[in-house]
């Protein structure tokens, strides 16, 4: 790692732009966000502006445009900026353009899907995407091999995830983030808490409980409480098992509705009391809640994801993304980030670095997970293009996507 990439916080203009992100997190920003003010500040925050329309302009000028999910990003106490991006922009001249586009996999994809198999220009040169559709994108040629010379900071990913089977080596992609699925409650509602899959379907809990449109995450948490390890060599019938209940409890209306990203706006309504979330999430309401809700990896198991940056190949600013990579590999930064949105850090390093910035934060689990706890959660294992044709056109089938 070279000295001067090191050396970013000591840059005064960088280091007083970072220095805002300190103490700021997603938790004292993100339900003012759901509202149509937050959503309006969202837009007027440094350069998001919107995705320019997929298959128009040239995409070698202009900003580098980087569409990621909602809530995933560092921003500043009033949510009108993102901090590291800014100080992103100002050390090296590369203006971007950042958009919160991502609900969940399936439907963004299906928005691009024409262009990406046409070879156009989709409106975006970074997507930040979970690991089974980071697989799908590079199967099927749509995403840009990296220089890694131009990466150098690549080098601090985690072990775990640089020999992923999708992409070993990381030619074509890094991880963004990780995190959790498990189940999480309002404590108001349910002072008694739960411990399994199963304690959603109590019928106390009919119409106010949620699933997740992640198809891995709902179905491999259900597999779990079936006693199957979503990772092993499951077959036909175990999946259907897990499918079977998904589709019964939104036949009787138990599940009220099956939601991405925005599950938490129904938390915090009240509209919804128990679901399956994502780890982050639930630690980022709770301190805009006063620590109202409560998040568990279920006594069976819970399951463990990625988020990936990858560059489309149709883009025209790959080594502007790549600057943009290699700028949020190193440790410092990284921590910036895992501070606010509070899933795991992929950098080697940040722990370290966030020690300095929030001791506590330095030991939460969920973003520096031990042994221990990364023994209580199952990836979902890859599946063959066949397979996932097969079981993801169920899955939205069944939840009505």
């Amino acid at each position: 790692m070279s000295s001067d990439r090191r050396a970013l916080p000591a840059d005064p203009r960088v280091r007083e732009l970072v220095k805002q992100a300190r103490g700021v997190s997603r938790r004292r920003f993100l339900a003012g966000a759901a509202g149509a003010a937050g959503a309006a500040a969202l837009l007027g925050a440094c350069g998001t502006a919107g995705p320019s329309r997929a298959g128009t302009g040239d995409s070698s000028t202009g900003p580098l445009r980087w569409a990621n999910w909602t809530q995933y990003l560092d921003q500043n106490e009033d949510g009108t900026s993102f901090p590291t991006l800014e100080a992103f922009e100002e050390r090296t001249g590369i203006a971007v353009e950042y958009s919160e586009d991502i609900e969940d996999n399936d439907s963004f994809y299906g928005k691009i899907s024409q262009q990406l198999e046409n070879g156009q220009d989709i409106g975006y040169d970074v997507v930040t995407l979970t690991d089974w559709m980071t697989a799908r994108w590079i199967r099927q040629g749509y995403v840009a091999e990296l220089d890694r010379t131009r990466i150098p900071n690549a080098a601090n990913i985690l072990p775990n995830l640089d020999g992923v089977d999708f992409d070993d080596g990381r030619r074509f992609s890094l991880t963004w983030q990780s995190g959790f699925a498990g189940i999480a409650w309002d404590t108001q509602a349910i002072p008694e808490g739960l411990r399994s899959v199963s304690d959603l379907w109590d019928p106390r809990l009919k119409g106010r409980v949620e699933v997740l449109s992640e198809m891995r995450d709902t179905i491999g948490l259900i597999m779990l409480e079936n006693g199957m390890d979503p990772a092993s060599n499951w077959t036909t019938d175990d999946w259907f098992d897990a499918l079977d209940v998904v589709r019964r409890h939104l036949d009787d209306g138990q599940i009220r509705r099956v939601r991405g990203n925005s599950y938490t706006q129904d938390l915090a309504s009240g509209d919804a009391v128990a679901c399956f979330a994502w780890s982050g999430d639930i630690t980022s309401l709770n301190y805009d809640y006063d620590g109202r809700f409560a998040f568990a990896i279920p006594d069976a198991g819970g399951t463990l994801w990625s988020d990936n940056l990858m560059v489309p190949r149709s883009s025209g600013r790959k080594a502007q993304a790549e600057e943009l990579f290699d700028y949020y590999y190193d440790p410092e930064v990284a921590a910036e980030v895992a501070a606010w949105v509070n899933y795991i850090t992929p950098v080697q390093g940040a722990q370290e670095a966030m020690a300095r910035i929030d001791p506590d934060l330095a030991e939460d689990t969920n973003i520096f997970p031990t042994a221990e706890v990364l023994s209580q959660v199952h990836v979902f294992r890859t599946l063959t293009p066949a397979e996932e044709e097969r079981y993801n056109g169920q899955f939205l089938s069944v939840i009505g996507a």
